[in-house]
């Protein structure tokens, strides 16, 4: 069964839904264990209280209680203001999902649109080949640019080879410290500067080194990368201007043809689709740094939390009260021994829930590694046009079993969008309009190249059709610096592979 484009983007932005839905279950429950742990606290303080009532003298007693009652209250109201910080934090990341949702509601129906005027163009493809197979023009555009593409690809390939020599060949140069010393200073350039006894000591150095017959080696190990780059560039934007006169002779001939309208209503409906994209974007990012807060709220890393864990805490560690405790235990009066037990109970608890949290914290960091890494994906699917409506993809089970086994941690992000690219295929006669790739021929024998997604000469966001924009599998999603969590141990992930 073949997958199409706006499916397989609806399917993966639903597990990203799901992932994050996931994510604010888990946060929730973290934020619950945290202010469990903080209760037992309380509960605990207020039975060590009890105990003093029934151990201490009158003024011990009255001097404990009120020190443990002061905490008591102090940390509730702490508490009481960080519960409040939380629900505001929930309230707020509502409302983003809810934008999110409605972003990814209107891309939609832009893909509707999108469908409507590639099938409009679709009809015209035919006479539109006819009139460019007929046109002496078009063909000398193909020559030359097939001509230039190829002259870039071998200045690319030149370049890339000086680059490695300069990095291999000139190691040792750069391993020797006396001859880089030289080398820093610009010893033998106009660009030297240095005293008399320097100057002298620098040129013992140089005789040592052999500097003055081994720099200009060193010279051209530079130089020549940098010229063979320059040119390569050069040749790179003549080859982007050869495609670009394609490019203009398909659009006018589409024009020629009545097919003006609708591909400036598909121009259009593509421009509307970066702007939702780059404000979803956004979104995301805002999302995300209220996720974070959240985060760090729900496990008690904030001020207010602290400060009334430590409080509590604080008033327990007193030498008193630990004399208190092991004076009861000591003892076989009933009443004490019984809020001896719900102490130890209390405490007890504690360390469950300690181990709880620290479970629910391992599962939130991979769920968020897992929905930033298809994030990731995401990003380069749209980036690529691969949710096109005329983008397919011939294993219909990468948003099925693979997405699962992708999601389980069976699988890299690297390998999974791996498979997306390769099952990718394009359909339908007609879309933008693109210069051949540096290895087409001048030779028009199958008539000018379509290429699909829309009619634009290329993705807005700079990926080339059909593959990914990154050749190694790695992701160019921007990330926003979030800070802080990664400091204190918390989720820490990189937006590339």
């Amino acid at each position: 069964m073949t997958l199409k484009g706006p499916q397989a983007i609806k399917a993966i932005e639903d597990a990203l839904r799901d992932i994050r839905r996931e994510e604010d279950e888990i946060t929730r429950r973290i934020a619950r264990i945290t202010d469990r742990i903080g209760k037992l606290h309380e509960t605990e303080l207020g039975q060590l209280r009890a105990l003093a009532a029934i151990r201490l003298s009158p003024e011990a007693q009255a001097e404990l209680g009120d020190r443990l009652s002061q905490a008591e209250m102090q940390a509730r109201d702490m508490l009481r203001q960080h519960a409040a910080d939380l629900a505001t934090l929930d309230e707020q990341l509502t409302g983003h999902e809810k934008t999110i949702a409605a972003l990814g509601v209107e891309r939609a129906r832009e893909l509707e649109t999108v469908e409507k005027w590639q099938g409009e163009l679709d009809a015209l493809s035919e006479s539109v080949r006819m009139r460019l197979d007929a046109d002496p023009a078009y063909d000398e555009a193909i020559r030359r640019h097939a001509e230039i593409a190829q002259m870039a690809e071998e200045a690319a390939k030149k370049a890339a080879q000086a680059e490695a020599d300069h990095t291999q060949k000139g190691q040792p140069y750069r391993d020797d410290p006396l001859f880089m010393y030289l080398w820093d200073r610009g010893y033998l350039t106009p660009a030297y500067r240095a005293g008399n006894v320097t100057r002298l000591l620098d040129g013992w150095v140089a005789r040592l080194v052999r500097y003055p017959s081994v720099r200009p080696n060193y010279v051209m190990l530079n130089e020549i990368p940098k010229r063979l780059r320059e040119h390569a560039d050069r040749l790179a934007a003549e080859e982007k201007q050869a495609g670009d006169a394609i490019v203009a002779l398909e659009v006018m001939a589409f024009d020629a043809a009545g097919g003006r309208p609708a591909r400036e209503a598909l121009e259009a409906a593509q421009a509307r689709i970066a702007a939702l994209d780059q404000r979803r974007l956004e979104a995301e990012d805002a999302r995300e740094a209220l996720v974070e807060e959240q985060k760090g709220l729900a496990q008690g890393r904030d001020p207010k939390f602290e400060s009334a864990v430590e409080v509590l805490i604080s008033a327990m560690r007193g030498t008193d009260i630990t004399q208190l405790m092991d004076d009861a235990r000591r003892t076989a009066t009933g009443e004490d021994d019984s809020i001896v037990v719900k102490i130890d109970e209390s405490r007890r608890r504690v360390l469950d829930e300690e181990n709880e949290l620290s479970d629910q914290r391992a599962r939130l960091k991979t769920l968020e590694t897992r929905r930033r890494e298809l994030e990731d994906i995401e990003y380069e699917f749209k980036k690529s046009r691969f949710d096109d409506p005329r983008s397919r993809f011939g294993e219909d089970n990468l948003v099925g079993d693979m997405l699962t086994e992708f999601l389980k941690g069976g699988m890299t992000a690297a390998t999974y969008w791996g498979h997306w690219r390769r099952s990718q295929d394009w359909t339908g006669g007609s879309g933008p309009i693109m210069p051949r790739p540096p290895t087409s021929s001048p030779s028009r024998s199958g008539g000018f190249q379509i290429p699909p997604g829309g009619f634009s000469p290329r993705p807005p966001t700079g990926g080339s059709w059909g593959k990914s924009s990154q050749a190694g599998g790695g992701f160019s999603r921007p990330r926003p610096n979030m800070g802080g969590m990664g400091k204190k141990g918390g989720f820490r992930t990189g937006g590339g592979f």
